[in-house]
């Protein structure tokens, strides 16, 4: 068995006697404390915000037009053709970085 030292944070809140009562109550109704209870709910609800904000859901709609257009892309007009010599040309001179940094 691997003995790794985990480092720690510390979360420590004051809430009303009712909230405490319930959340002991569900807490005892899944078999954890109520520091495991809590933290655990409110793990689940971290992850489900980070899900919700990183992920983009389409309706079937929208899914096959985005397919569609995937399949079918358009040619570039002038502009885009333009701003993307100019995107070329600034790249060439250091001006902007195309390195990909790591997501933090």
């Amino acid at each position: 068995m691997n003995n790794v030292a985990q480092d720690k944070g510390r979360i420590t809140t004051r809430v009303p006697l009712g909230v405490l009562e319930k959340l002991q109550e569900a807490a005892n109704l899944t078999g954890a404390t109520v520091n495991q209870f809590v933290v655990q709910s409110a793990l689940e609800k971290a992850e489900e915000v980070i899900d919700r904000e990183k992920v983009i859901f389409l309706s079937s709609r929208d899914a096959a037009m985005l397919l569609t257009m995937l399949d079918n892309p358009t040619q570039p007009n002038k502009m885009l053709l333009s701003a993307f010599e100019r995107f070329k040309q600034k790249v060439a001179h250091g001006h902007i970085s195309t390195t990909v940094r790591p997501a933090t």
